[in-house]
């Protein structure tokens, strides 16, 4: 996976003023022990060796504002296709990741309060 993931990560600058910083893969383990742990930033462990969890968070934001999760995204569903391993039969899409535009005709929750929803039909 890192063979994927490493091309898709924008370069640090040479000359960046402080310390060298957490080597990239290190970041990458310490955020998917954080996820995969289910615990706070702040308690992920100094001995591991993956740097502070605010250093891990830090890079996590500063990838998911470059697209790297979007573009690994993009490859991963390529090579699982061009694998055929995804039915295209069947989707589903989770409305708080689906922008809701204003004025468009949407379905509305019977007992909804007026909030925004957005559907989309296969």
């Amino acid at each position: 996976m890192w063979a994927l993931i490493e091309p898709l990560l924008p370069p640090w600058p040479e000359r960046s003023p402080g310390p060298k910083p957490v080597a990239d893969r290190l970041c990458l383990e310490g955020i998917l022990y954080v996820l995969h742990q289910d615990v706070a930033w702040q308690l992920l462990p100094l001995e591991l060796r993956f740097g502070s969890g605010q250093t891990c968070w830090r890079r996590l934001d500063h990838w998911q504002q470059a697209g790297v999760f979007d573009r690994l995204h993009r490859i991963l569903l390529a090579e699982l296709n061009a694998a055929g391993e995804l039915g295209w039969t069947r989707a589903c899409v989770d409305g708080s990741h689906v922008r809701a535009k204003e004025g468009e005709t949407r379905p509305v929750h019977r007992g909804s309060t007026g909030g925004r929803l957005a559907a989309i039909t296969i």
